[in-house]
């Protein structure tokens, strides 16, 4: 029971976000910023957030801007979520490099 709840709690994070970031990079083309999994701790403190961002090349330029925003961030997210949730949980960004993981491992096995 706990478990469908802090997963419903992690899609719903994961779909604002989606929309706060895609808002955001439409003044930066070329640049794509994507949620690919948020992780919410079981007392719903702490949610990380693994982001998918396209250029790769400047996925830790754009990963830091968005560590000094994450307290806007976070309140532009609970000004989207603050009818779901009581307490809107603690962001922590990291990248998804798994796409570039999977890109090498096809590279290699091609060779």
């Amino acid at each position: 029971m706990e478990n469908t709840r802090l997963n419903k709690i992690g899609r719903l994070i994961q779909k604002e976000l989606g929309d706060i970031f895609l808002k955001q990079t439409k003044a930066m083309p070329g640049t794509l910023i994507s949620v690919s999994v948020v992780r919410v701790s079981a007392d719903l403190g702490v949610a990380k957030i693994y982001l998918s961002i396209f250029p790769s090349s400047r996925a830790q330029e754009l990963l830091n801007a968005i560590r000094l925003n994450t307290k806007t961030i976070r309140y532009d997210l609970g000004q989207r979520v603050h009818l779901q949730l009581r307490k809107i949980p603690e962001l922590v960004f990291y990248i998804d490099d798994s796409l570039d993981y999977i890109e090498h491992i096809d590279q290699l096995l091609q060779k």
